[in-house]
Protein backbone atom coordinates (compact mmCIF):
# COMPACT_ATOMS: atom_id res chain seq x y z
CA UNK A 1 0.00 0.00 0.00
CA UNK A 2 1.61 3.28 -0.40
CA UNK A 3 0.40 6.30 0.81
CA UNK A 4 0.14 10.37 0.09
CA UNK A 5 0.66 12.43 3.22
CA UNK A 6 0.06 15.73 2.70
CA UNK A 7 0.43 18.88 5.04
CA UNK A 8 -1.41 22.09 3.65
CA UNK A 9 -2.25 25.91 4.89
CA UNK A 10 -5.88 26.46 5.66
CA UNK A 11 -6.06 28.72 2.55
CA UNK A 12 -4.74 25.44 -0.27
CA UNK A 13 -7.31 24.29 -2.22
CA UNK A 14 -8.74 20.73 -3.09
CA UNK A 15 -7.25 21.35 -6.27
CA UNK A 16 -3.87 22.76 -4.85
CA UNK A 17 -3.50 19.61 -3.02
CA UNK A 18 -4.47 17.31 -5.60
CA UNK A 19 -2.14 18.52 -8.12
CA UNK A 20 0.93 18.71 -5.95
CA UNK A 21 -0.05 14.63 -5.22
CA UNK A 22 -0.11 14.15 -8.77
CA UNK A 23 2.91 15.54 -9.27
CA UNK A 24 4.60 13.78 -6.10
CA UNK A 25 3.31 10.28 -7.67
CA UNK A 26 4.43 11.33 -11.21
CA UNK A 27 8.05 11.28 -9.88
CA UNK A 28 8.11 8.35 -7.96
CA UNK A 29 6.20 6.34 -10.70
CA UNK A 30 3.66 5.40 -7.79
CA UNK A 31 0.25 4.93 -7.67
CA UNK A 32 -1.71 5.61 -3.89
CA UNK A 33 -4.15 3.95 -2.32
CA UNK A 34 -4.64 6.69 0.28
CA UNK A 35 -4.81 10.18 1.33
CA UNK A 36 -3.30 10.95 4.74
CA UNK A 37 -2.93 14.36 6.73
CA UNK A 38 -3.01 15.30 10.50
CA UNK A 39 -6.59 15.40 12.33
CA UNK A 40 -6.45 19.19 12.13
CA UNK A 41 -6.21 19.86 8.77
CA UNK A 42 -8.46 16.34 7.66
CA UNK A 43 -11.73 18.81 8.78
CA UNK A 44 -11.07 21.09 6.34
CA UNK A 45 -13.24 20.99 2.88
CA UNK A 46 -10.14 20.84 0.58
CA UNK A 47 -8.81 17.67 2.21
CA UNK A 48 -12.09 15.66 1.34
CA UNK A 49 -12.35 17.47 -1.83
CA UNK A 50 -9.04 16.87 -2.97
CA UNK A 51 -9.78 12.81 -2.16
CA UNK A 52 -12.42 12.99 -4.03
CA UNK A 53 -10.79 14.09 -6.98
CA UNK A 54 -7.83 12.03 -6.32
CA UNK A 55 -9.91 8.88 -6.02
CA UNK A 56 -8.51 7.99 -2.46
CA UNK A 57 -9.86 6.69 0.49
CA UNK A 58 -8.80 8.88 3.53
CA UNK A 59 -6.85 8.76 6.57
CA UNK A 60 -7.07 11.26 9.30
CA UNK A 61 -3.74 10.79 11.79
CA UNK A 62 -4.32 11.46 15.85
CA UNK A 63 -2.06 14.07 16.97
CA UNK A 64 0.02 11.23 18.82
CA UNK A 65 -0.05 8.90 16.43
CA UNK A 66 1.53 11.62 14.34
CA UNK A 67 4.49 12.36 16.93
CA UNK A 68 4.93 8.55 16.82
CA UNK A 69 5.45 8.44 13.46
CA UNK A 70 8.19 11.54 13.75
CA UNK A 71 10.94 8.98 14.07
CA UNK A 72 10.81 8.38 9.68
CA UNK A 73 11.02 11.90 9.07
CA UNK A 74 13.81 13.10 7.44
CA UNK A 75 12.42 16.77 6.34
CA UNK A 76 12.20 19.77 8.96
CA UNK A 77 10.22 22.55 8.98
CA UNK A 78 10.06 25.08 11.29
CA UNK A 79 6.60 25.68 11.39
CA UNK A 80 5.04 22.00 11.26
CA UNK A 81 7.38 21.43 14.07
CA UNK A 82 5.68 24.22 15.91
CA UNK A 83 2.34 23.67 15.17
CA UNK A 84 2.25 19.70 15.05
CA UNK A 85 5.43 18.80 17.05
CA UNK A 86 6.73 17.13 13.84
CA UNK A 87 9.46 17.68 11.22
CA UNK A 88 7.43 17.49 8.57
CA UNK A 89 3.23 16.48 8.04
CA UNK A 90 3.34 15.55 5.10
CA UNK A 91 6.05 12.74 6.10
CA UNK A 92 4.55 11.91 8.87
CA UNK A 93 1.05 11.52 7.85
CA UNK A 94 1.94 9.41 5.49
CA UNK A 95 4.33 7.09 7.37
CA UNK A 96 1.55 6.69 10.27
CA UNK A 97 -1.06 5.38 7.76
CA UNK A 98 1.12 3.11 6.16
CA UNK A 99 1.54 1.38 9.66
CA UNK A 100 4.56 0.15 11.45
CA UNK A 101 7.77 -0.66 9.33
CA UNK A 102 6.57 1.56 6.69
CA UNK A 103 9.50 3.68 4.74
CA UNK A 104 9.22 6.90 2.74
CA UNK A 105 9.22 5.81 -1.25
CA UNK A 106 9.29 9.68 -1.88
CA UNK A 107 10.21 12.62 0.92
CA UNK A 108 8.24 16.07 0.88
CA UNK A 109 8.13 17.82 -1.83
CA UNK A 110 6.76 21.37 -1.86
CA UNK A 111 4.39 23.58 -3.45
CA UNK A 112 3.21 27.27 -2.33
CA UNK A 113 0.66 26.05 0.15
CA UNK A 114 0.97 22.21 0.51
CA UNK A 115 3.51 19.37 0.85
CA UNK A 116 3.53 15.82 -0.02
CA UNK A 117 5.78 12.75 0.71
CA UNK A 118 4.64 9.01 -0.31
CA UNK A 119 5.42 6.03 2.04
CA UNK A 120 4.90 2.51 1.22
CA UNK A 121 3.88 0.10 3.45
CA UNK A 122 5.87 -2.88 4.95
CA UNK A 123 3.72 -5.62 3.21
CA UNK A 124 4.64 -3.27 -0.33
CA UNK A 125 7.83 -3.54 -0.17
CA UNK A 126 9.52 -5.02 -2.93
Amino acid sequence: MIVAGVGFSSAASAAEIADLVRQALARADARADRLATAQPRAALPAFGEAAALLGLAVEVVPPEVLRSASGGVVSCSTRAQAAHDVGSVAEAAALAAAGAGATLLLPRVTGARVTCALARSREAAP
